[in-house]
C-alpha cells in the first residue's frame, strides 16, 4: 500500500489546511478551490487529508456506500432491498479518495443507465460513475479550470444537493453523493468563469514560501519521506491521530453549535459592505464559522470564527464583483475582518446575543467565550 505524506507534516500553508479541515468537519460547506503556482503542495494536501479521515460505516454490499443511520439518503437499490423494514448489516470502509481525470465525460461522472436491458428485460441496471465512488469521501479535481464547464456544473450541483439523480427515457436512479470537493488550479493556465468560481464555497490563493528556514524544512522533510516513507509517517503518526480525533469530535459537535441573531447581522453586514452578489457567501460563512467553533471544541460561534470563515469565503467573490479591476475589495475585506477580530478579543456579548438561534436543538442561552488558542495547534505541529 502506498504511503501518503502526512497532512500534519506540511510546512506552512495554514489557510489552505484550515479550509480543508473545515470541509472535512462539515462537507455541507460546499468544497474548496485551491489556486496556486506549481509545487505548492496542493495535491499533496488533498491526498493527505483523505488519508487522515476516519473510516465510515456503510450498508454492507452497497455499491454507493450508503449511511446505515440515514435511510432518507439511501440509494434506490438500498430502498428496494430494505423496503420491508429489516435492518441492514453494517460494515466499515476506509474513506475513499477519488481523483477525477481532466478528460472525464458527463456519463463517466454521473453514471449510466442500461436502456437496452430496461426495454428488453424490464430490468433497471445502473453503472455507477465517479460520484458514486466519491460518496462519503473526498473528490479531488486537479486543474479544475481545464475541465469542461458542463462537467464542473454537474459536480457542483451534486455537491450542493448531496444526491445524484440520473434519468433516461423515463427510467430514473438516485444515489447519495455527499463528498468533500477539492479543486486545484494554476491561475497561469486560465481561470474559472465567475459563475463557477462562486459555486466553490471556499477559495484559497497560495504561493511558494519565501522564508529560508521554512524552505529548508520543506527540503529536509521531503528528503526524509523519500528515503523511508514508513519511518517518516511513523514519526508523525501521533500528530495525525490527534488531528483525526479532533476532526471526528468536531463532526459530532458541529450540528449543535449555536449562533445569535447578532452573529447573523455581523455576517450580513460584512457581505453587504463588500457588495457581494447573491446570498451564497452568507450561508457559507455561517457554516464555516460553526465548523471552526466545533474544531476548537466550542458550542457557540464568535466574531473570531466569522472572521476566519470570511477570509476563506469572500476573496474570490469580491474579485468577481464590483472590484474586479483593483485590489480595493480585498483591502476592505481585511479591514472588516480585523474589526471583527478586535470585537472578538473584547469578549463582551451584547443584548442581541441573549437569544441564540440553534436549528438543531431547542433555543438556549448562548454566550461567546473569549478567544483562546488550543493547547496544541494541529495546523503547525512539531513532533
Amino acid at each position: 500500500m502506498r504511503v501518503i505524506y502526512p497532512f500534519t507534516a506540511i510546512v506552512g500553508q495554514n489557510r489552505m489546511r484550515r479550509a480543508l479541515i473545515l470541509n472535512a468537519i462539515d462537507p455541507r460547506i460546499g468544497g474548496v478551490l485551491i489556486r496556486g503556482e506549481r509545487g505548492t503542495a496542493k495535491s499533496t494536501a488533498a491526498r493527505a487529508l483523505a488519508a487522515l479521515l476516519p473510516p465510515v460505516s456503510v450498508v454492507q454490499g452497497c455499491r454507493f456506500g450508503c449511511d446505515p443511520d440515514k435511510p432518507v439518503t439511501w440509494c434506490t437499490e438500498c430502498r428496494e432491498r430494505f423496503s420491508k423494514g429489516e435492518a441492514p448489516t453494517v460494515e466499515t470502509r476506509q474513506t475513499p479518495f477519488i481523483n477525477l481525470p481532466i478528460s472525464a465525460t458527463e456519463d463517466r461522472v454521473v453514471g449510466t443507465l442500461d436502456i437496452e436491458k430496461a426495454i428488453q428485460k424490464g430490468e433497471r441496471r445502473f453503472e455507477p460513475g465517479v460520484l458514486a465512488s466519491a460518496n462519503r469521501g473526498l473528490l479531488y479535481i486537479d486543474e479544475v479550470n481545464l475541465l469542461d464547464d458542463h462537467v464542473v456544473d454537474v459536480l457542483l450541483d451534486s455537491a450542493a444537493m448531496g444526491m445524484n439523480m440520473v434519468e433516461r427515457e423515463g427510467i430514473s436512479f438516485a444515489h447519495p453523493a455527499r463528498f468533500i470537493l477539492v479543486g486545484t488550479m494554476n491561475p497561469e493556465e486560465g481561470d474559472l468563469r465567475p459563475q463557477l468560481l462562486d459555486r466553490f464555497a471556499l477559495s484559497v490563493d497560495i504561493h511558494g514560501i519565501l522564508e529560508p528556514r521554512q524552505r529548508v524544512q520543506i527540503m529536509e522533510r521531503n528528503l526524509a519521506f523519500e528515503a523511508d516513507p514508513e519511518a517518516f509517517r511513523e514519526e508523525w503518526l501521533s500528530q495525525e491521530h490527534k488531528l483525526s480525533e479532533q476532526i471526528e469530535k468536531a463532526r459530532q459537535l458541529v450540528n449543535h453549535v449555536s449562533y445569535s441573531s447578532r452573529d447573523l447581522l455581523v455576517i450580513a453586514d460584512l457581505t453587504a459592505k463588500m457588495q457581494v452578489d447573491g446570498h451564497r457567501a452568507d450561508l457559507v460563512i455561517l457554516k464555516a464559522s460553526r465548523a471552526q467553533a466545533a474544531f476548537e471544541g466550542r458550542d457557540a460561534i464568535t466574531p473570531h470564527d466569522i472572521a476566519l470563515a470570511a477570509e476563506l469565503a469572500l476573496p474570490h467573490r469580491v474579485k468577481a464583483g464590483p472590484f474586479r479591476q483593483s485590489d480595493m475589495g480585498v483591502t476592505q475585506l481585511e479591514e472588516h475582518i480585523e474589526q471583527l477580530k478586535g470585537a472578538a478579543s473584547e469578549g463582551t456579548p451584547s443584548e442581541d446575543e441573549q437569544k441564540p438561534t440553534e436549528p438543531d436543538s431547542e433555543e438556549k442561552k448562548s454566550q461567546s467565550p473569549p478567544i483562546s488558542r488550543l493547547a496544541t495547534n494541529p495546523l503547525d505541529p512539531s513532533p
